[in-house]
């Protein structure tokens, strides 16, 4: 008789991240309670508030949870979404605890969740709803620009965020850094340049610096750099649109499969990113998008031949049923978690190589952390230097060209190379080279560890091994 096979049980996504930590902290070596002083999630508030709207109370259900206070202010967006639960919320908190240690962002962890469809209310409802949870937050210094900073998360914008910075300011109206309770928001309520895509352009930095390395490349079996190879995207949202749009635009990437709500579509010749993204805006979906195959189930066109795959929505989107199946030898994580515990083995077995998000998508928070120093400055950046800079390069400009007049030389630079040159400094450029920079320091963390070291197999557990060890240093150094 034919024994019944038993059913392999799905990590949860809390489960996943417990499971990775568990195997990386076993390579540091630290006492059993710093470890567990690290492990656990600090503290989760949940709030339920009623808002009247269309002639009746609603009550809504809403987390804040803060995983470690090691650094202060601790840090961690705000989503909005029917699946948000008190596990997930700890599970992203723990995320970002590891994730601002890994980019030297000097902030905790911390994560936020309101229990909401956003496309079931009106922008003035949102609005309401938004206040009240901010004001259920703030009242407790779960909003605070020197303890809890939130920032968008799925669902969210800087449209809410401003909305939340001016209900803090309203409720503390003598808090000078009142604007810093919050990051990501517009440019004209205290945002910052370049905020809007940065985690997008930092998965864009992270395959640069990954493919800054050929050894690393070759573990993938790929070879050369980033022109031409053939990527798949799950997820045109904030993140997913921006990644794809400057892999495509900037390092000439052929983006063939984009993998949405309603479906997905594909074109192995590529498909353009931005043409996509406003038929999704007039659409609802990629349905009916011409010149390229439709396919309803979307999920299976994660399992299509390409060179790197970018799964850019929700967690778990990889897991146990499909694993076995991905093609891609190369997998960036611009989602928090799309890869379980159990498809993080498989795929290891098979060669794939990850990069995890831990550090793949640290670029909305590294970039949040200069909006938070932004605004508790009260300067733009470059507002000091940016003239100077010109000032000072003209100058070497006009002596070259005096000195070339003086030895009776006709060469001259370029109207294209003077222009670039010297052009100072501003904000946005400002921005991107710090981000830049970020992502290049932390990978390279990570990788001196992933090949000094032959107990650590990945990079997953390299940015989790780095991240830990840290955090651990700066628990001691508090004496703990």
């Amino acid at each position: 008789m034919t024994q019944p096979q038993t059913q392999i049980k799905e990590p949860s996504f809390r489960e996943s991240v417990d499971i990775m930590f568990n195997r990386a902290v076993k390579l540091l070596d630290l006492p059993a309670g710093l470890e567990e002083k690290i492990r656990v999630c600090n503290s989760t508030y949940t709030v339920r508030f009623g808002v009247r709207l269309r002639g009746e109370i609603k009550t809504f259900t809403g987390y804040r949870s803060v995983h470690s206070e090691h650094m202060e202010p601790v840090k961690g967006g705000i989503r909005y979404a029917t699946g948000v639960n008190q596990d997930e919320v700890e599970a992203l908190a723990a995320l970002m605890t590891y994730k601002c240690s890994l980019v030297e962002a000097p902030f905790g962890g911390s994560k936020g969740g309101l229990c909401i469809d956003p496309r079931e209310y009106e922008e003035h409802e949102l609005e309401l709803i938004t206040r009240r949870f901010a004001y259920e937050l703030v009242k407790r210094d779960l909003i605070n620009p020197a303890q809890n900073v939130p920032a968008p998360d799925m669902g969210t914008s800087g449209r809410e965020m401003a909305w939340i910075a001016d209900q803090y300011q309203r409720m503390n109206t003598t808090d000078i850094n009142g604007k810093a309770c919050v990051t990501g928001k517009p440019l004209n309520a205290g945002g910052i340049a370049g905020r809007v895509e940065a985690t997008g352009r930092g998965v864009q930095y992270a395959l640069r610096e990954f493919f800054r390395y050929p050894e690393d490349v070759a573990m993938t079996s790929l070879s050369g750099g980033l022109a031409g190879k053939r990527v798949v995207v799950q997820g045109l949202g904030n993140v997913g649109y921006h990644a794809a749009k400057f892999l495509q635009e900037e390092d000439n990437c052929v983006i063939t499969g984009i993998i949405e709500r309603d479906g997905a579509i594909v074109n192995e010749a590529g498909l353009d990113v931005e043409a996509v993204f406003a038929w999704i805006g007039e659409n609802g979906g990629v349905k009916g998008f011409p010149g390229a195959e439709y396919f309803e189930n979307g999920a299976s066109v994660l399992e299509n031949d390409c060179d790197i795959l970018v799964p850019a929505a929700l967690e778990g989107v990889i897991n146990l049923s499909n694993a076995a199946n991905i093609k891609a030898p190369l997998i960036i994580e611009a989602a928090n978690g799309p890869v379980t515990s159990g498809a993080d083995d498989i795929l290891r077995e098979k060669g794939a190589v990850i990069i995890p998000d831990m550090y793949a998508n640290a670029g909305g928070v590294t970039v949040s952390y200069f909006e938070w120093v932004k605004n508790l400055s009260h300067i733009r950046f470059g507002r000091m230097q940016r003239r100077q800079e010109e000032a000072r390069n003209s100058l070497v400009i006009e002596q070259l060209e005096e000195l070339s007049n003086a030895m009776g030389d006709t060469w001259s630079l370029g109207d294209t190379f003077k222009e670039k040159y010297l052009q100072g400094a501003g904000e946005l450029e400002l921005v991107r080279s710090g981000l830049d920079d970020t992502m290049r320091s932390a990978y390279q963390s990570m990788r001196k560890v992933w090949h000094e070291r032959s107990d650590v197999p990945d990079l997953r557990m390299a940015a989790y091994y780095v991240a830990i060890d840290k955090v651990a240093e700066s628990y001691r150094a508090k004496g703990l």
